[in-house]
């Protein structure tokens, strides 16, 4: 009998949940965003439902149009480390730009990380999508730069990073103290980077961690970032809005690994998604709506706004078309820019529908109902490969998280397509990934020594 393939999950990990009314909620903590205690215990239901990462987004300028919960909120990298002392199996990811970041500073953090946690850190790489319009403002530049632009210096960037944590062998560091030898001195490498955009002598100063490296995340499906992707990444989140764009997307993402030397069981597609789960359709569809009651359609637009070029959605009436706006070309998340659109234009949608019809927390569709409609439709994905697995976008924290890991995970994990318990511990062994090669071990090149400690 042929084994079934084994789905993948990630809890997205934002206050009291993604949808953007969350915090009004009484069942809510309205500080979610920066109450540790809340942020761990959430990492700890996602654990205890075997879940593969938490993974914790970013954007490093906000304005009044943003998210509630991102308008307050811990720097990823600070919130995983709390986070990794609070959990001892789930993975840990954390989103950083490699557009407003040194990479050496960024491979050093990230590394320390990896080891604090025994090996269970993930790196969100992006080129930082700045719905706000004025990032730049916040790092000293006049202007963001351009979308192919920023994804040349990231192809350089990930080089540099990956190249620093492959400083140190792993067997490097001898500590033998009856022969007064900290290291040896020939596993210890140098980067001696110089690109366009980046010079970077090395090495690091911390050594490769249990996993080896932090496993690469990105969610870019512009052709850069799908070439990115195809040569670096190890995780890619999608938000596709139906399935068959979804398993075409993943056919295309998969057959471009092949010119980098790889397979397709190294690079995992996850779907986002946004369950709402209740014991009746009837019921799952009225906490549904119980959430939306909650929104106010202006502030939504405003989130919408963040992701459509920055409309100044209060010159219209909620019944104006959407075709109706004049909506400018972006320099974000493009390939969202445009199935937005397109969906638009198709079903000729108002401007008052636009936050339900296109972001998950705020869509009804076929995950939100009983927990068997759920994992039929998970189920679904996976064996039709629209997916590896799911990014879960929860509109309410920990209401529907719980839900989740009660109802929704034993029955996938009766139908053998879900693991019962870890069998490893770090990030790469829950992915099924390899432990990547150093690769100095493997081209034998060292670019100079150091003296011993004495």
């Amino acid at each position: 009998m042929t084994k079934k393939k084994e789905l993948k999950l990630a809890l997205y990990l934002i206050g009291a949940g993604m949808h953007v009314a969350a915090w009004k909620h009484p069942s809510t903590k309205v500080n979610a965003s920066i109450d540790i205690k809340a942020l761990q215990k959430a990492a700890q239901i996602a654990e205890k439902g075997k879940f593969d990462i938490a993974f914790v987004a970013d954007s490093l300028a906000i304005n009044h149009e943003s998210h509630p919960h991102i308008l307050n909120r811990f720097d990823p990298l600070i919130q995983i480390t709390a986070l990794a002392a609070a959990t001892t199996k789930i993975g840990l990811g954390a989103t950083a730009s490699t557009t407003y970041s040194e990479p050496y500073v960024l491979a050093r953090q990230l590394m320390s990380i990896d080891h604090i946690s025994n090996g269970r850190v993930g790196w969100n790489l992006v080129t930082t999508a700045d719905a706000t319009g004025e990032t730049a403002l916040n790092f000293s530049r006049n202007k963001h730069w351009g979308h192919d632009h920023r994804y040349e210096r990231a192809e350089e960037f990930i080089d540099v990073v990956q190249s620093l944590w492959d400083s140190w062998e792993d067997d490097a560091f001898v500590y033998d103290r009856d022969n007064n030898i900290f290291y040896d001195r020939n596993k210890v490498h140098e980067t001696a980077f110089k690109g366009k955009y980046l010079s970077v002598k090395g090495p690091l100063n911390i050594a490769r961690s249990v996993q080896g490296q932090p496993v690469i995340v990105q969610a870019g499906a512009s052709k850069p970032g799908q070439k990115l992707a195809a040569r670096t990444a190890e995780v890619v989140f999608v938000h596709w809005d139906d399935i068959e764009k979804s398993k075409e997307h993943y056919r295309h993402l998969k057959a471009q690994l092949a010119p980098f030397g790889r397979t397709d069981e190294e690079l995992l597609v996850f779907q986002g998604i946004s369950p709402i789960v209740a014991d009746t359709e009837e019921e799952a569809i009225r906490k549904y709506n119980e959430l939306q009651a909650l929104v106010d359609p202006y502030e939504s637009l405003k989130f919408v706004s963040g992701y459509m070029g920055n409309v100044d959605f209060s010159k219209y009436s909620l019944d104006t078309p959407a075709i109706e706006v004049d909506f400018p070309e972006v320099n974000s998340i493009q390939s969202h820019f445009y199935e937005h659109l397109e969906i638009i234009k198709k079903e000729n949608l108002k401007v008052g529908d636009l936050y339900a019809r296109l972001f998950g927390p705020a869509k009804r569709d076929a995950f939100v109902g009983t927990a068997t409609q759920i994992a039929d439709e998970m189920e679904r994905w996976i064996t039709e490969e629209a997916a590896d697995g799911f990014m879960l976008q929860f509109p309410l924290l920990p209401r529907d998280l719980e839900d989740f890991v009660n109802k929704v995970v034993p029955i996938l994990q009766e139908r053998g397509i879900y693991r019962k318990e870890y069998t490893g511990s770090t990030l790469r062994e829950h992915l099924g990934l390899k432990k990547p090669q150093n690769r100095f071990t493997k081209s034998k090149v060292t670019h100079f020594e150091l003296y011993l400690y004495s």
